[in-house]
């Protein structure tokens, strides 16, 4: 079939919406004089990091300096930054996430990575240090070496550790640290970004002298996206751990929240008054299913 004989529908599959997605981002900020690596995605599999899956986004790290630069590069190009809950004492938040009518995939561009504790341009400048140049779809482009890739993904698994899939991911990653001799390596780099609290689970039995490494209790950040399993956990737990004065304002938007919150989870929610009274409802409803499994982490987690 010939471009001209191509219907006008054609649409980009996922798989495909990523790749290209990655070019693109590497040429916007290339552009637009910003450092960035892409972290996670279709490279992880490529370099046997990680096993074959199929992603749904674009997840780059630009630098945290240069964020606004980069998110106004993709502006221009048509992105446009997702709805986000407005609570950001609840959910802090470490990325933005874009979309685009006529792609596929959306771009998440993180400038922070949850269990990294150390300082914003810190903790970039230790990652940059780590990383090297991929070819992907045409387009060299920037991603963390071996060690650091391990490190994040580890730390991504290590948030939800109840989930099979991530305690699939976490031993998978395990016996690439044991076979490739990883663990050194991994342990300078978290040192260097302030997450030995959050990789211990997974590094303190990878090491060959764990006792010599001065392990530093978990933020309490951490532990509160640890005790966040089910439909709102984190809400609760923020209410339950918030200054007496603060508690009528987060009660208030956890009972009503802004419309941002439905649109945070889907941009084309029926915001009509009937759609929202809906959402409404199918929220108390997750909520009160998970409420005995809320109580019961909580108990745990003291």
């Amino acid at each position: 079939m010939s471009v001209a004989d191509q219907p006008d529908n054609a649409q980009l599959s996922v798989s495909e919406g990523v790749l290209l997605g990655h070019a693109l981002v590497a040429r916007v900020a290339a552009s637009v004089g910003v450092r960035a690596f892409f972290i996670k995605g279709p490279v992880t599999v490529l370099q046997g990091l990680r096993q074959p899956k199929t992603s749904a986004d674009v997840d780059v790290f630009a630098d945290p300096a240069g964020l606004d630069v980069m998110l106004q590069g993709l502006q221009e190009r048509g992105w446009r930054q997702r709805p986000v809950d407005p609570d950001t004492t609840t959910f802090p938040k470490h990325a933005v996430t874009l979309h685009h009518p006529e792609w596929p995939c959306c771009v998440d561009v993180h400038f922070r990575f949850p269990g990294m504790e150390a300082g914003l341009a810190e903790c970039f400048e230790a990652m940059w240090a780590h990383t090297g140049e991929f070819d992907l779809a045409g387009q060299t482009i920037r991603v963390p070496s071996p060690a650091l890739a391990i490190l994040i993904l580890a730390l991504h698994a290590l948030r939800s550790p109840h989930l099979p899939a991530c305690r699939q991911e976490l031993a998978y990653l395990a016996q690439l640290v044991w076979l490739q001799a990883q663990a050194p390596g991994i342990l300078r780099i978290a040192e260097a970004t302030g997450s030995l609290a959050a990789v211990r689970p997974f590094l303190e039995g990878l090491l060959a002298d764990p006792h010599a490494v001065e392990w530093p209790p978990a933020s309490m950040e951490w532990r509160n996206r640890l005790l966040a399993r089910e439909p709102g956990s984190a809400r609760l737990v923020a209410l339950v751990q918030a200054p007496w004065r603060a508690k009528p304002g987060l009660l208030w938007r956890a009972v009503f929240p802004q419309p941002q919150v439905f649109l945070s989870g889907n941009i084309y929610a029926d915001m009509s008054v009937g759609g929202q009274l809906m959402q409404h409802w199918a929220r108390w409803a997750r909520f009160l299913r998970a409420l005995p499994q809320i109580a019961r982490d909580l108990r745990a987690g003291g």
